[in-house]
């Protein structure tokens, strides 16, 4: 692996990480529903810590070649990002009452565990 490679998944990993401990303190907003989650800095800094990861992501997964849909662990991760990302806005932005985007929020937060899984153990199905 090359240095570029190796500083590119520590990136992605680092992104990753502040993604999700973003997303966690604005679900506890959501949840008490605290007047900054409607702050501009609030509504678009999601989008570019993850506008990165995603860039990382597209990154590593040209310079190894290896692609969804032809490695089932990189499906999974996929497939999961996806209903990461709708219960997330389910939790931020769609959920009708506190305790429901509180639901929504955990359920997130599981996918997200699920998609850290798997990207370690490069198994979709973790056992």
């Amino acid at each position: 692996m090359t240095e570029t490679y190796l500083s590119v998944k520590f990136a992605h990993m680092a992104f990753a990480l502040i993604s999700i401990a973003f997303f966690a303190v604005r679900a506890v907003w959501s949840v008490f529903e605290a007047p900054v989650l409607s702050s501009r800095w609030v509504r678009v800094s999601p989008h570019v810590i993850d506008t990165l990861l995603l860039a990382c992501a597209v990154y590593l997964m040209v310079a190894s070649g290896l692609y969804p849909f032809q490695q089932p662990w990189l499906t999974a991760k996929l497939l999961a990002l996806i209903v990461y990302i709708l219960l997330g806005t389910l939790a931020i932005k769609r959920g009708k009452t506190p305790l429901r985007r509180g639901i929504y929020a955990l359920l997130a937060v599981v996918v997200f565990g699920y998609i850290l899984a798997v990207a370690f153990y490069h198994s979709p199905l973790l056992f």
